[in-house]
């Protein structure tokens, strides 16, 4: 009886010191660097995001922040990585609309699942996407464009397969009525590079992509694919004022963590995040760059992804487009 009693004080005791360092360890989070692994390689849209705002970040949470850049497969190497770490807060994802909107339907055999793996801390920032025109095609306006649309082929250029510029000009095609070819790429930089040649003929992608070779007269800007003009291009009419509400898109970006991560850690992310977010030189810096600062709850964040996972879904099935690898 001695015996079996000493036996259970002592799991008592095990499990209350188990308990007290555990939650020893979320209240001193953070108390090493944290890791943010970037889905694409140094350049692109959301690796400026990353090192924009790790600066602010470093200095809300107390810490180092490491940007390790993992490139491939649309994200999912990056995000299986990260669902494969510690749940403890040191290693986050930046995941996207390629990680969590689009890219989840192309790919079967993901060694993780999307919404399971990785629970949400919050938006960080979103990119709208505008139609651009090589500027020989004879089209000034969306209704000029619809009616060459029906009377010749015409192409449209993108990142790649299964990229928000891809959707968009499907959606576009399933909005309109139109055929436009689809001609993928490895990245946007080639894409615009034989847009603004006239190889083809127009391409959707975010404004820093496009503004270069607006400037220079080799792109028309059509329309914006957004909710709301543009400040970049505050002239220039959005799909839904043109009377195409569905035409909405965006690329966006925002934080991760593997699941199980405490849930005192990712108040504590979230809060950091921000007032990182807050900062009027940072937001600033992101609006130059075409931003829009998203910021927000996890919560907030996590209805965001669920929404378009679904919408995209919706989007890839009345195109036919095949999404087996």
């Amino acid at each position: 009886m001695k015996k079996n009693l000493r036996l259970l004080l002592l799991f008592v005791l095990n499990a209350t010191l188990g308990f007290t360092q555990l939650c020893g360890a979320e209240d001193k989070f953070p108390d090493k660097p944290i890791r943010l692994v970037v889905t694409v390689p140094p350049g692109g849209a959301s690796d400026f995001v990353a090192r924009s705002m790790s600066e602010g970040f470093s200095k809300a949470l107390g810490t180092s922040i490491i940007i390790e850049n993992k490139a491939g497969a649309n994200g999912t190497i990056a995000a299986a990585a990260v669902a494969r770490s510690p749940a403890d807060g040191y290693t986050l994802l930046q995941a996207g609309i390629s990680t969590h909107g689009i890219g989840p339907y192309f790919y079967d055999n993901l060694p993780y699942s999307t919404f399971k793996d990785l629970v949400s801390v919050g938006g960080l920032a979103e990119f709208p996407i505008i139609l651009a025109v090589n500027a020989s095609l004879p089209v000034k306006t969306v209704d000029d464009l619809v009616k060459l649309a029906k009377t010749r082929s015409l192409s449209f250029a993108s990142a790649g397969t299964g990229s928000a510029p891809h959707m968009s000009g499907e959606l576009f095609n399933i909005e309109t009525g139109s055929k436009l070819v689809h001609v993928p790429y490895k990245g946007s930089a080639p894409a615009v590079v034989d847009v603004a040649s006239g190889q083809v003929d127009m391409m959707f992608d975010g404004i820093p992509s496009l503004m270069p070779q607006i400037k220079s007269g080799k792109l028309r800007a059509i329309a914006a694919v957004s909710l709301k003009r543009n400040s970049q291009l505050p002239d220039l009419p959005t799909f839904t004022e043109l009377g195409y509400p569905r035409m909405v898109t965006s690329v966006w970006y925002g934080l991760m963590a593997p699941a199980g991560t405490p849930s005192t850690v990712i108040t504590i992310l979230n809060k950091a995040m921000n007032k990182t977010l807050s900062d009027p030189a940072l937001r600033s810096k992101l609006e130059d760059n075409g931003a829009i600062v998203m910021d927000g709850s996890p919560e907030d964040f996590a209805n965001f992804m669920q929404k378009d996972y679904a919408r995209w879904g919706d989007v890839i099935k009345k195109a036919g487009i095949s999404t087996k690898e």
